[in-house]
């Protein structure tokens, strides 16, 4: 998660994960495991009555508070930044809350300009990278060696990157094919990844909508919740909880969306199993096939797969029970190159 000061980042880290926030001024970059709500678990757990449930999970870091006022800040932020290229997906987190116990970042309460701003600090950082990668490219590629090709293909590529960026746009947009993203990967490009932004609000503004669409991709995921508000939800017993939402007239936890959100930002989709008295979301990414998937139980169960039996949950939750699935012709045993769906429910057959 990203954000600047007193964007309310860290209230929101600690509402998915449970810990306590990071005391104020910490330079440090907190970490933790997210389960990612899944209402098919506790249809599935009234069906099987495991022993266990697990959830599948998000590794979340909550970075330290951006500041960009002077040439101090900015590099203290800048050293942050080198340290999240390896990240899967930029949370970017606005403040749209007015709270006069809390200043707001440059004396104006302005989502849309500290989006800008972000983007911006980010682009910058890339455009570094990129020209330090350009100046060593273009000495290599003067050298005769086995790499000489590959390092003249990517000079080129890098170029093109410095002209996007130039161009106030990000790397994504200059990436066009599977064999360019491959070569720029090991880079940690920031604007090469994907993006959800959650916009913080007060509680009376849980039904306002944001749109960013002229400085993020238009596809990525805005989110609006009460980073507040979750947080005390979170503290709450159950019994408590659902008497708190209902007095604020809610249904649900928006904890549970923005979780969810990201999970798919990073193309993830689960499938299920239930197995030796344990209910189980497995995630993999989108397009993975039963082969893999088995490989993500169990390396013996891939070199042994067989078939994988497949139920689609949606068709278990229309019949009921497995005995009616059965009845209807529900089952399906799908061969090594079946791709996984989101919400298959999958027995492995293996012989090792």
């Amino acid at each position: 998660m990203l954000g600047l000061l007193e964007s309310g980042k860290s209230t929101l880290f600690s509402a998915i994960s449970g810990k306590e926030p990071a005391p104020i001024g910490t330079t440090a970059i907190e970490e933790a495991i997210v389960p990612v709500p899944d209402e098919r678990l506790d249809f599935l757990a009234e069906l099987y009555k495991p022993k266990k449930i697990t959830h599948a999970t998000i590794d979340s870091l909550d970075v330290p508070g951006f500041t960009f006022h002077d040439e101090h800040a900015r590099a203290a932020a800048a050293r942050l930044i080198e340290k999240i290229r390896t990240v899967d997906l930029l949370v970017l987190v606005l403040r749209a809350f007015e709270d006069p116990a809390v200043p707001p970042y440059r004396g104006a309460v302005d989502p849309a300009r500290d989006l800008t701003e972000l983007m911006t600090e980010l682009l910058l950082a890339d455009l570094q990278l990129v020209t330090t990668r350009i100046g060593h490219l273009e000495k290599d590629a003067k050298k005769p060696s086995k790499s000489q090709t590959y390092d003249k293909a990517e000079l080129e590529l890098q170029k093109k990157l410095q002209d996007a960026i130039e161009s106030e746009k990000p790397i994504s947009a200059a990436v066009e094919t599977d064999e360019q993203r491959q070569i720029v990967k090991s880079l940690g490009f920031l604007t090469l990844k994907p993006v959800v932004v959650a916009v913080n609000v007060s509680e009376n503004r849980l039904s306002d909508t944001f749109q960013f669409s002229d400085i993020v991709d238009p596809d990525a995921p805005v989110v609006t919740i009460s980073a507040k508000l979750e947080r005390e939800l979170v503290q709450l017993d159950p019994e408590s909880r659902a008497e708190f939402m209902a007095d604020l007239g809610i249904t649900r936890s928006a904890t549970g969306k923005f979780v969810n959100s990201c999970y798919f930002a990073l193309g993830l989709i689960s499938f299920l199993t239930v197995v030796s008295g344990e209910l189980r979301a497995w995630p993999i990414k989108k397009g993975t096939t039963a082969l893999d998937a088995a490989g993500k139980v169990h390396t013996d169960i891939k070199r042994g797969f067989i078939k994988a039996e497949t139920i689609s949950f949606d068709d278990l939750k229309e019949l009921g029970d497995e005995k009616k699935i059965k009845a209807a012709g529900k089952v399906r045993l799908e061969g090594k190159e079946y791709v996984v769906n989101d919400g298959d429910i999958i027995n492995f057959r293996f012989n090792v």
